[in-house]
């Protein structure tokens, strides 16, 4: 089977495909055309896909040969998974591997943020580190206050437990379902998406974006929150609208906002939110450790492996395709 991989990966993907004799198609740059990275999927049965691309109806119909995809990620939202369901084509993700990255990326950020740490550095940096003065951009302590997490998942657990352990924080959260776990071993409390808006000082995001999700942090649910909140997102960048952040934070009806993914992203260089001394953004880098980004090429690589031996994905999205 032909396997096409987008982009580069870690070399332990590259070698367990070579190992279970899979062919491996790449793009002849790193950053390919739309058009090259299409004519590319229509030699492959597989595809290990790294980055943004969409996988929809039309993807699919110009694509009829693609039998299976592998996406280096955790979030899925890339690809209609309803679509492929339909035709049959399993979708495999990369879970639990960058957890600890991720979360430790949040938990910087929330540190940063309350600290102001960008504009202190810029301070320095700009040659503007004065006199000592008792109350200029003063930060806050977190000790003792409530982290309210969107997705309290294997990511928003890790995060979970890190503000406990290192700040005695109150986890209150929102899901679909009840986490079992993390209300036994963190004493975390399930709260609705109003109560989870209005009781936090910090909002950590971490579900899996879906459209129904879109701006769902806007003016309204902003103007909602305490003055001090700090607004946390590494999930995805569609869930918050930027002009209505970047808006509560000028306003100072938000404390502050760490992100480490954007909407759009990449975010523009002249965006206001830039110029904020109570703002931290990062060009999402959750996963970029040696260590996380080695697990999710050997995941990806290994789900594209069961596939090519007609077997389960071990890490599945659309597990209906092999009922």
């Amino acid at each position: 089977m032909k396997v096409f991989i987008n982009k580069r990966i870690p070399q332990i993907g590259i070698d367990i495909l070579k190992e279970n004799n899979l062919e491996i198609i790449t793009s002849e740059n790193d950053n390919p055309s739309h058009e090259e990275w299409l004519e590319n999927c229509k030699k492959a049965d597989i595809i290990l896909n790294v980055g943004k691309n969409k996988y929809d109806k039309d993807f699919f119909d110009n694509c009829l040969n693609v039998k299976a995809i592998a996406l280096f990620s955790v979030g899925f939202d890339q690809v209609d998974i309803a679509e492929a369901t339909k035709r049959k084509i399993p979708v495999g993700n990369t879970p639990d591997v960058l957890s600890r990255a991720t979360s430790d990326v949040a938990f910087l950020l929330m540190q940063m943020v309350s600290r102001k740490v960008n504009y202190n550095i810029e301070k320095v940096k700009s040659g503007n580190w004065k006199d000592f003065d008792a109350l200029e951009e003063l930060g806050q302590e977190l000790y003792g206050k409530t982290l309210g997490i969107l997705g309290l998942g294997r990511i928003g657990f890790e995060m979970a437990e890190k503000c406990k352990s290192a700040f005695g924080m109150n986890i209150i959260y929102h899901n679909r379902n009840h986490n079992e776990e993390a209300e036994k071993e963190l004493n975390a409390k399930y709260v609705s998406f109003e109560e989870l808006v209005q009781k936090s000082d910090v909002i950590s995001i971490h579900a899996n974006f879906t459209l129904e999700q879109a701006d769902i942090f806007n003016k309204e649910t902003f103007e909602k929150m305490k003055p001090n909140l700090i607004f946390i997102n590494t999930a995805r960048g569609g869930f918050h609208n930027e002009k209505d952040l970047y808006e509560a934070l000028e306003s100072g009806k938000i404390w502050g906002a760490g992100l480490d993914v954007t909407n759009p992203e990449p975010m523009e260089s002249d965006s206001p939110l830039l110029q904020l001394p109570n703002v931290c953004i990062l060009p999402h880098i959750g996963s970029a450790t040696i260590e996380a980004r080695s697990g999710m090429s050997k995941l990806a690589s290994e789900n594209v492996v069961a596939f090519s031996k007609g077997e389960k994905m071990p890490t599945i999205v659309n597990p209906e395709v092999y009922e």
